[in-house]
């Protein structure tokens, strides 16, 4: 999907997994790399989902953050808490039940968040091309 015609109902009451997808059409109508959506188990105390995905440069890295805030925003849904806009090298963003990484290549190869918690079932995306 274009991102000009990326546009989302309100996500008020959007379930977890809803709230992920919409993220990920975001990160794929944006051409991030390597998108991920990880899904904890039931009761975890971390997060429901985490959305990973990875960009070229901290312009771009910004650029994701900035659009998911944008986006979500419109459809009334805003981040608990953002860090490491600043840097721009990973920046991860709290929306409670979705935590969403956007990492710089170096990092994400560094800190493998993937392997970390392997626990998580990966949950197969049907992206762009």
């Amino acid at each position: 999907m274009e991102l000009e015609n990326l546009k989302f109902e309100s996500l008020e009451n959007a379930t977890p997994r809803e709230l992920a997808d919409a993220i990920v059409k975001i990160l794929d109508a944006r051409k991030a790399r390597d998108i991920r959506l990880l899904k904890f188990k039931e009761g975890s105390d971390l997060t429901d989902y985490f959305v990973l995905a990875t960009g070229t440069a901290t312009t771009q890295i910004k650029g994701y953050a900035g659009e998911i805030e944008y986006r979500l925003g419109e459809a009334g849904v805003k981040p608990l808490h953002m860090d490491g806009y600043e840097t721009g090298t990973w920046i991860a963003m709290d929306y409670a039940h979705v935590i969403v990484h956007i990492f710089h290549k170096n990092e994400r190869d560094f800190y493998k968040l993937e392997k970390l918690w392997n626990d998580a079932e990966e949950i197969p995306l049907t992206l762009m091309d």
